[in-house]
């Protein structure tokens, strides 16, 4: 049985599987991966997080950068239409999450604040989940 959001909000957004995640999965270099498939999100919030562990803040933010603004494309083009929620269950949606939390992460790093306050109301407001599973930056 399918139920109904009786709240009226928007549906949940659900991007579309991403072959190419499997890749990393398996081991694969994030570099790799998003040379060949660009639009892989999960790639551009790996490749994010390993700059960020090196303390490589610009990069961090590049990479991060990339995967938030593809993510964003890609969530319109499955019908999200800018606010609802971006369920952290669904797994084609952690790249996207990932890589806000990490361009939330590298902003702050790089001292600007309203930028990392921006990413953590966004992704609290797309999925709780995501905010407690990553943690605050």
């Amino acid at each position: 049985m399918e139920h109904q959001n009786l709240l009226g909000g928007p549906p949940a957004a659900k991007l579309p599987e991403d072959p190419a995640a499997a890749e990393l999965s398996a081991g694969a270099d994030p570099a790799t991966v998003a040379s060949a498939h660009p639009a892989c999100l999960a790639a551009w919030a790996a490749l994010a997080d390993l700059a960020l562990a090196k303390g490589d803040t610009v990069t961090a933010y590049a990479y991060a950068r990339t995967g938030y603004h593809r993510g964003l494309d890609q969530l319109r083009r499955a019908g999200w239409r800018g606010h609802g929620p971006i369920l952290w269950e669904h797994e084609p949606n952690r790249g996207f999450l990932r890589a806000l939390h990490a361009l939330g992460q590298s902003a702050a790093a790089l001292g600007e604040e309203d930028e990392a306050e921006r990413c953590r109301a966004f992704l609290r407001d797309s999925s709780a989940t995501a905010a407690a599973e990553l943690g605050d930056f």
